[in-house]
């Protein structure tokens, strides 16, 4: 099991005693099916909607355990409209169009298992009533939506090595006069650096880069053993390769992993933090490589990029060079109608593939 996947497990457990006894329910229906990662999202939506109800006098309860299928099962469309525009308008941090439509996608599965799969004592469903079956989710991930907002978002053409270049020297000239920030950069640059180039010279996804290990680096083939999910949410592990302008940044880094961060033998981790006051360093966190590119694309003038977009900007390079197919592979992909969203930003439509077919 990967690190990320452990992790969010044990956050699981803890938060789902916390919940309803039909919600813990449905959680351990859908543990064969899906990762604790989505369980964990699943928990974290319906905390969401238990709260906003409580707030709204909507349920009686004074904590999460005490909501009742009852309550559930008498609630008017206009609570769903009510929370719908809490989510969009009035929540803090108001929601993206993606988030809703996650959040109340959430909310259909629970509602659906209640009133069509979960039986009481006497073969009776749960839940009478759905309200959330008169609900409709709308589709939000077009991949031609999807690249519009990708577009003046990503790193083009040099960007990709300026940026990592930038890690590795320009951020030190633009805060040598904040002695922390310095001594932070002299100490981290070259994994910090590293790890970009990695991204933006392979794909990876921020999850696949946390849990790598020394052992699946082969640094000679440029390839990395990646841990990646399949089908029915089963982890394997598949060769992802790099291309030559990574192999320099992985070999310096590994040269001082050991001595800079003072990585004990036990441990396993390719990327390694050492945290203030800690004796020896430990595998670096998904949030903490999500922190690091934010504090380097704001500087590097990118304040939209994150590490999410570094993926997108290898693909797009990776794209123009190649066809569809072999960037699905290279992405892990389960369909190429996501990869079709480097398509739309390079231009590269249907229409003139069938133009450049017929003229050959």
């Amino acid at each position: 099991m990967s690190v990320q996947k452990n992790d969010d497990r044990k956050k699981l457990d803890l938060k789902l005693p916390l919940m309803p006894w039909f919600v813990q329910q449905f959680i351990d229906y859908k543990r064969p099916d899906l990762s604790p990662s989505t369980l964990l999202e699943y928990i974290r939506d319906y905390e969401s909607f238990f709260g906003w109800l409580r707030a709204e006098g909507l349920s009686q309860a004074s904590s999460n355990t005490e909501i009742t299928l009852l309550e559930l099962e008498t609630l008017h469309m206009d609570s769903i409209v009510g929370y719908r525009l809490h989510l969009t308008t009035r929540s803090e941090g108001t929601n993206t169009r993606v988030t809703v439509s996650r959040k109340l996608s959430a909310l259909r599965s629970l509602f659906h298992y209640l009133s069509q799969i979960a039986e009481d004592e006497n073969f009776y469903p749960l839940l009478k009533r759905n309200i959330m079956a008169k609900v409709e989710v709308k589709r939000t991930h077009k991949p031609k939506d999807t690249a519009a907002k990708l577009k003046g978002k990503i790193l083009e053409d040099e960007e990709l090595l300026e940026f990592v270049g930038y890690i590795f020297e320009g951020y030190g000239r633009d805060v040598e006069g904040n002695k922390q920030a310095y001594y932070s950069f002299q100490l981290n640059r070259e994994r910090d650096a590293c790890i970009a180039s990695l991204i933006l010279n392979s794909g990876l996804r921020v999850s696949e880069v946390v849990n790598l290990n020394v052992d699946d680096l082969d640094i000679n083939n440029k390839l990395l053993y990646v841990t990646r999910k399949g089908n029915n949410d089963e982890t394997f592990k598949t060769p992802v390769y790099f291309r030559e302008q990574a192999k320099d940044d992985l070999a310096l880094y590994l040269n001082l992993r050991q001595s800079r961060y003072k990585t004990p033998k036990r441990e396993k981790a390719l990327f390694i933090a050492l945290p203030n006051g800690r004796q020896e360093g430990k595998r670096m966190t998904k949030r903490a490589i999500q922190e690091m590119i934010i504090k380097y694309a704001k500087r590097f003038g990118k304040p939209y990029l994150t590490v999410h977009k570094l993926r997108h900007s290898f693909a797009t390079d990776y794209y123009l060079q190649n066809d569809i197919y072999k960037t699905k592979e290279q992405l892990g992909h389960a369909s190429t109608e996501t990869t079709e969203i480097y398509a739309h930003l390079t231009d590269k439509t249907m229409s003139e593939a069938i133009e450049r077919r017929l003229d050959s």
